[in-house]
């Protein structure tokens, strides 16, 4: 089964509750992987944590993870 990140989360809580929703949604987000390190979350990018669902969800899910961030942020951020 291919992978595909539908997007990124800076703030790692907010990856997380994201996560969440997407398999109460039904999809099957994988879990943030390390960075390289045992432990140490893959945060050394920019963009901060992806979130990656199977391929064939990635339309789905990409439309629930834009809302779910827009809602989560605001409109100011």
């Amino acid at each position: 089964m291919d992978f595909v990140t539908i997007g990124q989360v800076r703030d790692e809580g907010v990856a997380r509750i994201i996560l969440v929703a997407l398999r109460a949604h039904g999809f099957h987000p994988l879990e943030p992987r390390d960075g390289g390190l045992p432990g140490v979350p893959n945060l050394f990018g920019r963009e901060g944590v992806g979130i990656d669902v199977p391929e064939d969800e990635a339309t789905d899910a990409t439309l629930l993870f834009q809302e779910l961030l827009k809602d989560m942020t605001g409109p100011n951020t």
